[in-house]
């Protein structure tokens, strides 16, 4: 009988390359069974015997059902089916193997093409693994702090378990180790605090513990049961990487003894797909829970990781958050006051304030400050040599100064490692932040009289001599920087940078760089009168069209800009940001109802709607608020009822439902009111919008898009209807018009002035793709394009168009300011425009006279 692990001699020597995931043995508190695809046994543990009565010999080659009850056989077919990815494995209770004897706890998985199950004796330790953990969990997740949380995770798993210590290993960057938390039983010794090399947990053993979360150790003074055959017919052994029973490297097993352990237990604690640390278990006397007690703290600890890696985020997240509010102060101070540059000792406790450190040093224009623990002028002197060697436009981090600066060896209770923030590259400057040595913050949390019990390997594999080994590796290191710190750091950097780089230009460059700003804004100030003029421009046309008096005319003009005041006032209140339904609802209601306005109800959550969409529905209410008083419930003794919510995908539904009044029925014409009403919110934001003339009263149901929600400031668009305006001449008579604009009132008016010249074919879109995929299936004549289209431009048209030679002019409210490859003979015409200046630009555009 061959065994592969007797065939590797380990010692402390070549322990990293020991091969303990094919060691071909097991614990012998259960027995293991491999079978081929074929369900053929082609290996056991030699200890068979004693759990089922009948040898290796009799069994190999077997079917599986000459060893187990065909249900039993049935039952793990059925559950392995249930095993997803390469490192699962799967669990059963209670299953009755052979007949006549007790039931036994299995586990099974996939090793290769071979299908392993590990058996052992049941303990009826099957209490709800679910019930177990989640009020375990409960008690987690009321914990207040980090250091908390650990230390009821420990407590947690010992509750569990029964072990006399529990203690969680944190890895750092290395790999070496620190016990964070502790729950240990009366007189346990303690090692909270202790600190060990990575060298103690070899790199083979961590990728198993990334693999198979879960290890048991239930008797270091047990046996270990080799497997038969020892290898198979092409000569590999087993991979018990996920084997439950998979015994143990002698390196641990002597570990464990020179500590006095006898049963061990450990649960991966994985967070973010790496190997964060360790709940590790250890118990003076041998212990073996049973698997539904070791489940259930699989379980806990799977969900334990997760629970850290929220909470490390948070903290990350409000540490940075924190951090960059003091970045932001210290910029915006030394933008306001640059004098403030020259006091380093302020500097350097405000980025101390951010980013904590023993001491630092800041110098600027050849002044060198000092706070707290750091070096000398002459060791800084030997820093800054070494600093402006290095990356000068970087940050630069080291956590083992000695390695670069000899001579920091001789201070490194001062400064151990370093973050260097350069200021400017000509002269160098820099903030300089120190941390002093990893050590001196640390102590050996054992009984230093505890004598050591060094086995047949000596006392290197003890927790003391580990220490000290730690403790010479790390010595004359620092703590590391962290990265959300190292983050800051390229904040403050960059910040600073700016601000330094914008103090330190001459006055003809600010004067310069001032001049492009002022021709910007105007150039946006252009802009945008052009856009309100021709708002305004289209309020009145189709005002106009739609009354039959004077009064009437005037009296919905103003009520149409009034109400676009309204909103305009709503949403620059907060520096044109997010405004609520409910305040442009009851400042319409209010505004034309006055002490009506009870008889508007309100109902629903306190929406904060984008101004875009803000204003376009200010424009929808008013129009409603109108035709109730004036034809529909509040024109009479009845009500109005305004309900909304967000759907699931988080768009806006608003039903108005007006009750009590007169008889309504659907008007014969569309004036402009109504318009607005059935095509605003659809044309301006690419919702939707449904209207009942019912019987007792008008229903109108209508949808926002979520982008529109809450902060969202995409834009979408759809198109309305042309409304003809006065004659004119025809220049356009029998044209097919494409006509690209973003807004709607904007657009009708241009559909009016395109139909007064002639048109009476008129496509309007509001976003390039719709107006390219049409141009993909149509031909069309003429075309008049909004450059400017939100978030795009519609060069993309323009360059479809000239391909194939169709005539076409740009419309901006920037003025000449268009720049496009495209168009660069096209015309150009300024908003506001009308039919004049349509004709014209069409007549250079084809150069009819």
């Amino acid at each position: 009988m061959t065994n592969y692990g007797q065939q590797y001699q380990v010692d402390l020597l070549n322990c990293d390359q020991e091969p303990i995931h094919i060691l071909g043995n097991i614990q012998p508190f259960g027995f293991l069974v491999s079978v081929g695809r074929d369900w053929l046994i082609s290996r056991v543990s030699v200890n068979t015997a004693e759990f089922s009565g009948k040898s290796p010999d009799e069994l190999l080659g077997k079917p599986l059902s000459d060893l187990f009850l065909p249900q039993a056989v049935h039952d793990l077919r059925n559950r392995l089916t249930l095993l997803r990815g390469p490192d699962a494995v799967e669990r059963m209770l209670n299953v009755q193997l052979f007949d006549g004897a007790p039931p036994f706890d299995v586990a099974l998985h996939f090793s290769g093409n071979a299908i392993v199950m590990e058996a052992e004796p049941a303990t009826g330790q099957d209490n709800d693994v679910g019930s177990v953990v989640r009020t375990l969990l409960a008690r987690l997740n009321q914990t207040s702090s980090m250091h908390a949380f650990l230390r009821e995770g420990a407590r947690q798993v010992r509750a569990i378990t029964g072990f006399d210590r529990v203690m969680i290993y944190k890895f750092d960057n290395d790999g070496a180790g620190e016990v964070i938390a502790e729950a240990a039983g009366p007189g346990i010794d303690s090692f909270m605090g202790h600190h060990y090399p990575a060298s103690d947990i070899p790199a083979q053993a961590r990728r198993l513990y990334l693999r198979n979360i879960f290890r048991i150790i239930a008797d270091v003074n047990a046996i270990p049961v080799p497997l038969t055959p020892g290898l198979d017919a092409d000569g590999q052994p087993l991979d018990q990487s996920l084997s439950v029973l998979r015994a143990v490297s002698p390196i641990h097993i002597e570990y464990l003894k020179n500590m006095g352990i006898t049963a061990s237990l450990s649960i991966s604690i994985i967070v973010g797909g790496r190997l964060w640390g360790l709940i590790a278990c250890h118990n003076y006397s041998p212990r073996l829970p049973g698997m539904g007690v070791r489940t259930a703290s699989e379980l806990f600890g799977q969900m334990f990781s997760l629970m850290l890696e929220s909470r490390e985020r948070a903290e990350a997240a409000e540490y940075e958050n924190t951090g960059r509010d003091n970045i932001d102060r210290l910029v915006s101070t030394i933008a306001r006051n640059a004098e403030i540059l020259h006091d380093s000792d302020w500097l350097a406790e405000t980025v101390l304030d951010a980013i904590p450190a023993d001491g630092a040093a800041v110098q600027y224009n050849g002044h060198v400050t000092f706070k707290g623990r750091a070096p000398s002028s002459e060791q800084f002197g030997d820093i800054l040599a070494m600093l402006n060697q290095a990356s000068s436009n970087q940050i630069f981090v080291t956590e083992h100064l000695q390695s670069l600066v000899p001579a920091a060896s001789e201070y490194a209770d001062l400064v151990a490692g370093l973050i260097a923030i350069p200021l400017s590259t000509r002269p160098r400057d820099y903030i300089v932040l120190f941390r002093t040595e990893q050590l001196q913050s640390v102590r050996w949390a054992g009984n230093p009289n505890k004598p050591i019990m060094p086995g047949p390997r000596g006392d290197r594999l003890t927790p003391r001599k580990s220490f000290e080994i730690w403790a010479e590796i790390v010595k004359g290191k620092c703590l590391p920087f962290s990265q959300p710190e190292r983050r800051l750091a390229e904040a403050i950097r960059v910040g600073m940078l700016e601000v330094i780089v914008r103090l330190s230009e001459n006055v003809n460059e600010e004067r310069r760089r001032a001049s492009e700003r002022q021709e910007l804004l105007i150039a946006e100030l252009n802009h945008r009168v052009r856009n309100i003029l021709s708002l305004i421009r289209g309020l009145i046309s189709q005002t106009r069209d739609s009354t039959h008096t004077v009064d009437g005319f005037i009296g919905n003009l103003d009520g149409r800009i009034q109400s676009l005041a309204r909103a305009h006032d709503q949403i620059t209140r907060d520096r044109w940001g997010p405004a609520r339904l409910t305040d442009l609802l009851e400042t319409e209601a209010r505004a034309y109802l006055g002490t009506s306005e009870a008889r508007v109800t309100l109902s629903g959550p306190e929406v904060l709607l984008e101004p875009v969409a803000f204003t376009t529905l200010a424009l929808v209410f008013h129009e409603l608020l109108t035709n109730a008083v004036k034809y529909g419930a509040l024109s009479d003794s009845g009500n109005v009822l305004i309900e909304w919510r967000l759907d699931e995908e988080g768009c806006l539904l608003i039903d108005w439902t007006e009750n009590g009044g007169p008889a309504v029925t659907a008007p014969t014409r569309r004036g402009f009111g109504s318009t607005i009403i059935e095509r605003a919110i659809p044309h301006d934001l690419g919702g939707d919008a449904d209207l009942q003339y019912r019987l007792r009263g008008l229903h109108g149901q209508f949808c926002v898009p979520a982008r529109y929600i809450a902060g969202i400031s995409e834009k979408a668009t759809r198109n309305a209807a042309p409304v003809p305006q006065h004659e004119r001449p025809k220049p356009l008579a029998g044209k097919q018009i494409l006509l690209v604009e973003d807004s709607m009132i904007i657009s009708l008016d241009a559909e009016d002035a395109l139909r007064s010249l002639g048109a009476s074919d008129i496509c309007v879109f509001s976003a390039a793709a719709p107006a390219l995929r049409y141009l993909e299936q149509a031909a069309v004549d003429f075309a008049v394009l909004d450059f400017n289209l939100g978030v795009e431009t519609s060069e993309r048209i323009a360059a479809c168009l000239a391909e194939r030679g169709v005539p076409f002019v740009f419309a901006t409210g920037y003025g000449e300011g268009v720049d496009s490859q495209a168009g660069a003979a096209a015309p150009i015409i300024a908003k506001p425009y009308g039919a004049q200046e349509i004709a014209s630009a069409f007549a250079v555009a084809t150069g009819i006279e």
